[in-house]
């Protein structure tokens, strides 16, 4: 079921969403200081969870922190753990 979330990235709204059919389900939120992601919240809509959506989008936003060249800093609990179980993105940590 989580192969379903189109994951985006919102400049703007500091924070990637994860939409299906184009309703934002999952986000996570961020704080950026130079090249730097501080993730600051995971979310999912109560009717969405249980279906590992904030860990695709955590995973899909990763991947793009790594396509810029950036770095995170989990200050979220669940971004942290995310980080934790995954090991590939290690060096994504600032």
């Amino acid at each position: 079921m989580s192969g379903d979330v189109q994951t985006t990235r919102d400049d703007s709204a500091n924070r990637y969403e994860g939409r299906i059919d184009d309703e934002v389900v999952t986000v996570l939120d961020f704080v950026r200081d130079g090249d730097v992601l501080t993730l600051t919240h995971t979310g999912t809509d109560p009717a969405f969870r249980g279906r590992g959506l904030a860990s695709a989008v955590t995973g899909a936003a990763l991947d793009d922190v790594r396509r810029r060249g950036e770095k995170v800093r989990p200050s979220c609990p669940f971004a942290a753990d995310f980080l934790d179980a995954h090991p590939e993105y290690a060096d994504l940590r600032a």
